[in-house]
């Protein structure tokens, strides 16, 4: 009996010391499968905080709003557009793009009337803090596209300037280079957002609408309907291929070859002159400079815009629409333009007149000196024109040649226009621009908008 009580009082012993490894694994375990966790949430915090606010983890960079529009804008091209851009000879740049910087924001407003967003006056670098100061204008220092700025002028066209600076008050110049500053820096911030998986490559497809003055050593990307007509003849005269931009007409601005495009050159060319000249862009309001490319190619007689675009948007659009329409193409409405505009299925591509900006110029690969703004459209082109040295009795134009008793464009008329589709349309129309919106910092055009 001994014994047996002996036996099972070691046994009992022994069954304790196989449980206690047992709790001892699952304690080492729980504490394990805890720092994996805790090492998970960690690496996630660092992700965020390296794409920065509003990006979202596993986010193409075409998030937000522009992702509506871009299906609708690669389906609409022509045939054969795909292979095109295929095509094109890359340039395999040792340039960085654009580099984005954390910013100081401090306020600075908008100027007046020009519908732009309060922007921040950002910190400015010391190299772009020079060439905006109120001196003559500063040599090129050779510096890529991904510095901060590049010197406007050569040595030579200091002296002949340098008497066109008393056109600007201090007051008035020092307003403006902060401006002009705060909305590049505006831009690295919204490319860094949104765009900041894009391709680093630059190709000949991105410079194709840059126009190129090599006497002042200015780059400038037209977007039309944004005063690229007057910008253009100015580099006419620039160039010295007319004594006065009032001489110029429109046909030979737009027909004559005159002014050589960036992509014509080979890739060295191309690439010294990205690293070396002053790049300028000037844009407008998105949709007043849809309505203003509407009624400029459609209410206007223009029989390679309404046998090009009119016929098939028509034949596509308008319930029963006559033989005479359907013939000539005249006589588009603005409704059939923007249910062409917002179409997946577009029956005819996309046009320079109302494409995006942003997809014309490329802001995120080309870092630009000087974005400037339709709505201060002379007092900033000239600003720049001073800058990159050029004579002092050389201005921009304001007088305008195509349908001259056509009263200009105005938010007032653009609305009136927008009144014409339903909320619906003029919500997906803004969507379609958003990134322009952004980008550009200009404010929502109507107040159903969200």
């Amino acid at each position: 009996m001994l014994w047996m009580k002996w036996k099972m009082v070691v046994d009992s012993l022994r069954g304790r010391r196989r449980r206690m490894p047992c709790s001892l694994w699952f304690l080492l375990l729980f504490a394990a499968g805890g720092l994996v966790l805790f090492i998970h949430q960690r690496d996630l915090s660092e992700m965020v905080q390296q794409q920065g606010p509003g990006v979202k983890l596993g986010s193409t960079p075409r998030q937000s709003r522009e992702t509506l529009s871009t299906q609708d804008r690669e389906r609409g091209k022509p045939d054969g557009y795909q292979d095109h851009r295929a095509a094109e000879g890359i340039l395999s740049s040792p340039i960085p793009p654009m580099q984005f910087p954390h910013f100081e924001e401090s306020r600075q407003p908008p100027p007046p009337g020009s519908r732009e967003q309060d922007i921040g006056s950002l910190h400015v670098s010391k190299r772009h803090r020079k060439l905006l100061k109120t001196s003559p204008p500063i040599h090129h220092t050779g510096n890529n596209v991904s510095s901060p700025s590049s010197s406007p002028s050569s040595t030579s066209s200091v002296s002949s300037s340098s008497s066109a600076f008393d056109s600007f008050s201090p007051e008035s110049w020092k307003k403006l280079s902060n401006i002009l500053e705060a909305r590049r820096q505006l831009m690295k911030e919204t490319c860094a957002k949104y765009k900041s998986s894009i391709s680093r490559t630059i190709t000949r497809h991105h410079v194709k609408h840059l126009f190129v003055e090599d006497k002042y050593k200015l780059l400038y990307c037209q977007v039309p309907k944004a005063g690229c007509s007057n910008w253009k003849r100015t580099l006419m005269v620039l160039a010295g291929q007319a004594p006065n931009a009032q001489s110029i007409n429109h046909d030979t601005v737009h027909y004559g070859h005159h002014l050589k495009t960036l992509d014509s050159f080979d890739r060295q060319g191309i690439m010294h002159r990205l690293e070396t000249y002053t790049k300028v862009m000037f844009v407008r309001e998105p949709l007043e400079r849809i309505v203003s490319a509407y009624r400029d190619k459609f209410e206007n007689p223009n029989n390679y815009y309404h046998s090009l675009f009119g016929k098939p948007i028509i034949s596509k659009y308008r319930v029963n629409p006559s033989g005479a329409a359907l013939k000539t193409g005249s006589g588009v409405t603005f409704k059939e333009f923007v249910q062409y505009l917002l179409d997946v299925h577009r029956p005819v591509g996309m046009d320079i007149h109302w494409e995006q900006a942003n997809q014309l110029c490329n802001p995120c690969l080309i870092d630009y000196d000087f974005i400037g703004k339709f709505e201060n459209m002379e007092e900033e082109s000239n600003f720049v024109l001073r800058l990159t040295g050029a004579p002092p009795n050389i201005t921009l134009p304001s007088f305008k040649d195509r349908n001259p008793t056509d009263k200009r464009t105005s938010m007032q008329i653009t609305q009136k226009y927008f009144s014409q589709v339903s909320m619906l349309e003029r919500q997906r129309a803004y969507d379609f621009y958003y990134m322009d919106y952004l980008m550009f910092n200009y404010s929502k055009p109507f107040k159903d908008l969200y």
